[in-house]
């Protein structure tokens, strides 16, 4: 508690109590966050295997042309995007009527098998299309899910960076470890094994993922939401590490039977219907709503995952000589991503906040950016030449991109998006951030390689195109973007201007029940009050 206190710096965490801050938080959020590293190990392993020899002649990428290379192999990546898009949006169903935890073990499944097909496909490009799409399903499914379940789970003070230890740390780390097995598998093994040891390898995070969430509790929000309060009181108190007497588990229980009531009594049904209602008529929903579209947006078009599926191709334009040094570059890449992205989350992701985090990295990548861009224009690599000074500075850069995007439009867009919706929308609102995530994923991973065709000499537009994105999200996060850190879920209304609007119908309700009553210094319904009483 005494390193939280001198790294943490925000009001929650003085004023919160020591013990909910025990290691069950934390073996929680690292159980669930496995579902990360799903789509880190697919991203670092496919990249670097669509340039391996052995997959080129079984697959057929070796007799094609350059652009028809490109297009294929653009296919084969993007092919898990398509997957992942109707992945996550299955999943807001999956997550409202089973359970977040249920909803994490079924993605765990359905990407195994997705692998299985993958390592099995021996050279038939339909049958490795049909892995990816299904091991897609899962993937997309665990990135709507993990931050869910966390957000609803984690103490707020430390939200942030719970909530990044999947969308960033996990991930980098998963595509550091598929960089090295890329490189070791060329280094170690010949043949087939070569591409085959490396699909296979995408399951272990899945596994892990099956294994420890089994262990863990259900969200105490999607309980309280399914009315299972003694089971929610049960969960809190346990995860808390406080008696069920202690103030803080009762304000806590307050503050979710108080939204609960208050978004029931603004809508009324809970039917798809009526939740489309609430999201898109109510002005804070909607805004919470089109800000996690916008975020989504503005991450993929950084072009991180740009770089991070075709890393090994990138480095090659810029020099690099040779399949396995490429290799090893992508795996230092790999590395630098996730010691950056494990600093961020340890010092700023709850210190510095979320507006201060996206707007300094905004200009910083796409300064990086830029850089390459015009390296790559002015000064193109030559074939055989060695590498020049200008050329060495350009890598440094691609290097400082992804250690700026760790401190960022990384992490920041998934804590951010799945902490600002209210109880009875955030799995929706997750949800449709998702899915605008995979559907953007999909349209760089397959763009990509095409426009290092066609984007001017040595495919030097690419870099400018989205460097030029990377200063425009700036104004985007400076006009439409608060501050959220340390706030409680339940306080994003007042944030949004929700608020206000249940006040007015507090009133109206009050005066026809005239039953008013006061809980922890809250004027609450009588119909709070019985949620309450049941907890």
């Amino acid at each position: 508690m005494t390193f939280l206190q001198r790294i943490v710096k925000n009001e929650s965490m003085k004023q919160d109590p020591p013990e909910i801050y025990g290691w069950r938080a934390f073996v929680l959020a690292l159980s669930a966050c496995f579902g990360g590293m799903l789509f880190g190990m697919d991203i670092g392993t496919i990249g670097g295997v669509l340039t391996l020899p052995a997959f080129e002649a079984k697959y057929g990428l070796d007799g094609l042309s350059k652009s028809a290379q490109a297009d294929l192999s653009a296919n084969i990546a993007s092919t898990l995007q398509a997957g992942c898009f109707f992945g996550a949006l299955l999943a807001s169903w999956v997550a409202d009527k089973l359970g977040r935890r249920i909803g994490l073990m079924i993605a765990a499944v359905v990407t195994i098998v997705g692998v299985v097909i993958q390592a099995a496909s021996s050279g038939s490009v339909p049958a490795m299309y049909i892995g990816r799409l299904v091991a897609g399903f899962g993937v997309g499914a665990a990135s709507m899910i993990v931050p869910l379940y966390i957000s609803e789970s984690a103490p707020r003070a430390i939200r942030g960076g719970l909530t990044g230890i999947y969308q960033q740390l996990y991930i980098a780390c998963g595509t550091m470890l598929a960089f090295w097995v890329n490189y070791g598998s060329i280094q170690h093994l010949k043949g087939k094994a070569t591409y085959v040891v490396p699909l296979t390898m995408q399951s272990l995070p899945a596994i892990c993922l099956l294994v420890f969430i089994s262990l863990c509790h259900e969200s105490p929000r999607f309980l309280a939401k399914q009315d299972k309060w003694d089971q929610a009181e049960k969960v809190l108190t346990t995860v808390r590490q406080l008696p069920s007497s202690h103030p803080y588990i009762r304000s806590e229980i307050t503050d979710i039977a108080e939204q609960l009531e208050h978004e029931r009594m603004l809508i009324g049904g809970a039917s798809f219907k009526d939740l489309q209602k609430e999201m898109w008529l109510i002005p804070g929903n909607r805004k919470r709503a089109l800000i996690s579209i916008g975020l989504m947006v503005c991450q993929q078009m950084t072009g991180t995952n740009a770089i991070n599926y075709y890393a090994p191709q990138i480095f090659q334009n810029l020099g690099i000589k040779g399949t396995s040094t490429g290799l090893f570059a992508t795996g230092i890449y790999g590395v630098v991503k996730m010691v950056t992205c494990a600093c961020f989350l340890l010092f700023a992701a709850d210190s510095l906040g979320r507006r201060k985090s996206l707007l300094w990295t905004s200009i910083a990548q796409g300064c990086a950016m830029f850089y390459v861009g015009l390296y790559v224009r002015i000064s193109p690599p030559v074939a055989g030449a060695d590498v020049p000074p200008a050329g060495y500075v350009a890598l440094v850069c691609i290097f400082l991109f992804a250690g700026f995007f760790q401190f960022g439009w990384g992490p920041v867009c998934w804590i951010y998006v799945s902490e600002i919706p209210t109880a009875r929308l955030r799995s929706m609102n997750v949800a449709i951030a998702a899915a605008t995530q995979w559907l953007f994923n999909f349209v760089v991973a397959r763009a990509t390689l095409t426009m290092f065709v066609t984007c001017g000499r040595a495919g030097y537009g690419t870099f400018l195109i989205y460097g030029s994105f990377c200063f425009s999200m700036f104004f985007f996060v400076w006009f439409f973007v608060p501050e959220t850190k340390g706030l409680s879920l339940e306080k994003m209304d007042d944030l949004f201007g929700v608020t206000e609007l249940v006040k007015k119908v507090e009133e109206e309700h009050a005066t026809e029940n005239d039953g008013t009553k006061t809980v922890d210094d809250k004027t609450v319904t009588p119909q709070v009050t019985e949620r309450i009483e049941k907890a």
